[in-house]
């Protein structure tokens, strides 16, 4: 069975949530079967459907889901939420694609925006599996910055790298930085008008197999805009070590390159 839900993220951090565990522990208003799809369809601003989970668990109570008060933005709609039975939605896969939004959903069956859980018919299913794919997005992330183990394992093993390259934590970076490069200035927008409009890569200042699979990435202080170009000369050599986005820059004005 296929349902869609509806999740505010100004109330609750999924993305940082599901970053951490790989699934969210959710307040059960419908009778899910282990196994079950759900899509989660994010309110305002988003209005679109971001996320796709499987049911993991069903009917667990308050006392064996995991503490995730840190991430509801008010205290008072967690302690609301407690009680009743909960679902354990494990992370499949995550975008944010324009293509998912409220006004092409309804161009495949879904009626309105959802209030509680609805169920999604084969044609809708169809449509959203079809756009669930970050690598759709232009300008994320070359394939010479994927590390060696990147498809290896079950798909909850590597939610973290996905989460880390999706386009969500990509459009967290450029609504905090701009689409502007951090080395040399580029905007493909001013440059190109319409059609660079938003294009820009995002490079991770600590390489992802330095890193371990607990570590939280934060949009503002570890990923940043840049251009393919310099993307490309930050993830080479020279003299012997990857230069920081920082010193490609001090290079690049002092034309020492």
């Amino acid at each position: 069975m296929n349902w869609m839900i509806s999740a505010n993220g100004k109330m609750y951090d999924h993305a940082t949530a599901f970053q951490r565990w790989g699934f969210i522990d959710w307040r059960q208003r419908a009778n899910y079967s282990v196994g079950d799809c759900v899509y989660i369809y994010c309110t305002r601003p988003y209005m679109k459907v971001m996320y796709k989970t499987v049911v993991e668990a069903e009917s667990m109570t308050s006392q064996e889901i995991v503490d995730d008060s840190l991430y509801w933005h008010i205290k008072e709609e967690h302690d609301k939420a407690l009680g009743g039975r909960y679902a354990r939605l494990r992370l499949i896969q995550q975008v944010d694609s324009d293509k998912l939004s409220l006004e092409y959903l309804k161009k495949y069956g879904l009626k309105s925006a959802p209030q509680g859980p609805v169920r999604v018919n084969d044609v809708l299913t169809e449509y959203i599996d079809s756009n669930m794919n970050d690598y759709c997005i232009n300008g994320i992330f070359p394939e010479t910055d994927l590390p060696d183990n990147y498809y290896e394992g079950a798909a909850h093993q590597i939610v973290v790298n996905k989460y880390e390259r999706s386009s969500i934590a990509r459009q967290r970076c450029i609504s905090y930085n701009g689409t502007t490069c951090f080395v040399c200035g580029m905007n493909f927008e001013k440059r190109y008008g319409e059609i660079g409009k938003d294009f820009i890569h995002i490079h991770h200042i600590i390489p992802l197999n330095e890193i371990g699979k607990e570590y939280v990435i934060d949009y503002k202080k570890d990923l940043i805009p840049v251009c393919p170009n310099c993307h490309a000369m930050l993830h080479r050599k020279y003299l012997g070590k990857y230069l920081k986005w920082e010193e490609l820059r001090e290079l690049l004005s002092s034309k020492k390159i």
